[in-house]
């Protein structure tokens, strides 16, 4: 399938470019596909450390869907919103989205196609029918998938625009000294540890913007506002400020809380504009039991309700 880019700036790499533009494909992907001679800007191949102009027009043809290989399993699934083009999916906690090594099955993945039968989009290959974006294992909540290649398209280009918005809540561990605030600070993969992120001078762009709700004896009750959507976003923003998630035993909280599985992280709500008809669509999930529980907890802690921001 061929699809047409826009350079958004004077002078970024081609590999660079196509690793952001084309949602879930890694910069060695891309360089594969530059080098195969799949991508093409003024009717001229384009090499992968060539530098682009700012407006020029990227034509890239993208492999064809492969075979599934995923296995649909009648896995339940809690849908909060359904129509011919997307899903939404309130996903709980210990759930992984697609298969990958050490999660062969038992996805949401492949509860989705057992769901939608064919009916998902095939742009992000055999074991990502339908993702448009990620949240962790450890945390819950609502989750897109696209049915057709249209919708995916249209989706992926709200997550590069904005226009897709996630709001997430969660408790950090801490006071946040500020009521309100963003976190602009770049994220790679961890230099000494590849199976982390971490803040990396030169990284990918990420943004991530906070709200104070409620303030905890030693804790903090706060809503994200995704401005990027880079791999455990919110959970190294937080932990770059002192401030890790509770829970979170990889980022920064080794002691964790009793009856977290992992991050006390949900995300609550998700804004975007229908693929078909433009229509700006609001989904919204409650703060499930686990979440609940440990507010209940730390409230009785701070002597009541705690401090509402």
């Amino acid at each position: 399938m061929r699809v047409t880019l826009t350079v958004p700036s004077e002078g970024q790499r081609a590999d660079v470019f196509l690793a952001e533009a084309v949602e879930d494909l890694t910069r060695s992907a891309a360089q594969k596909l530059l080098e195969s001679g799949a991508v093409t800007c003024r009717g001229r191949r384009v090499g992968k450390s060539e530098k682009l102009p700012a407006g020029a027009e990227v034509e890239v043809d993208l492999p064809a869907p492969q075979p599934l290989e995923a296995a649909p399993e009648n896995i339940p699934l809690d849908i909060v919103y359904e129509d011919e083009d997307v899903v939404v999916v309130n996903k709980p906690v210990g759930l992984v989205v697609h298969p990958a090594p050490g999660h062969p099955s038992g996805t949401v993945v492949n509860a989705l196609l057992y769901h939608c039968g064919a009916s998902l989009s095939g742009i992000n290959g055999v074991l990502r029918p339908g993702i448009v974006h990620r949240i962790d294992r450890d945390t819950s909540g609502l989750l897109i998938a696209a049915k057709n290649d249209r919708a995916h398209l249209a989706l992926a280009d709200q997550l590069r625009d904005h226009t897709l918005r996630r709001l997430y809540h969660g408790i950090v561990v801490g006071a946040l000294r500020e009521e309100a605030g963003t976190v602009d600070a770049p994220l790679d993969r961890n230099p000494k540890d590849r199976k982390k992120m971490a803040v990396v001078p030169g990284g990918r762009e990420a943004v991530t913007h906070y709200q104070v709700l409620e303030r905890l004896a030693g804790y903090t009750y706060a809503a994200f506002r995704l401005e990027t959507g880079r791999t455990h976003q919110i959970r190294v923003h937080m932990a770059h400020l002192g401030h890790p998630l509770l829970g979170d035993r990889v980022y920064g909280d080794p002691k964790g809380y009793p009856g977290l599985a992992g991050q006390c992280l949900h995300a609550k709500e998700l804004t975007f504009l229908h693929p078909a008809t433009g229509e700006r669509v609001t989904v919204t999930s409650d703060l499930p039991d686990y979440f609940t529980a440990v507010l209940a907890r730390l409230r009785r802690r701070s002597g009541g309700e705690g401090e509402q921001a």
